[in-house]
């Protein structure tokens, strides 16, 4: 089944979204994380998230934010939310790309 059939039965979706974080800011991109995190999951279709620190101090992505929602439509309605009315100041040269994903295989 392709990715887009699983999604028209309504599969979950998978949200990755990798943060480049701009040296000594850190700690400032972990708490907007979950600032973030705590409008979220207020919203319909949430199901979870986690929030993941490369082990390696140089990483491009230092980290790596993975969030399962109950469709596209549900993450693209609360993330427009969010940045209409949450006021969520970000971080200063923080840099992140989100995608959305289905599961195409497991073990």
């Amino acid at each position: 089944m392709s990715a887009a059939a699983a999604q028209a039965e309504g599969g979950t979706v998978t949200l990755i979204n990798v943060f480049e974080v701009p040296e000594c800011a850190l700690q400032a991109s972990i708490n907007y994380w979950k600032l973030s995190r705590d409008f979220l999951q207020t919203q319909p279709g949430y199901v979870s998230t986690a929030l993941h620190q490369s082990i390696a101090p140089d990483a491009k992505f230092m980290l790596v934010n993975i969030a399962v929602w109950e469709s596209a439509e549900a993450f693209k309605a609360a993330s427009a939310k969010m940045m209409q009315t949450a006021g969520i100041a970000p971080v200063d040269g923080l840099k992140f790309t989100p995608g959305l994903y289905t599961v195409i295989e497991t073990d």
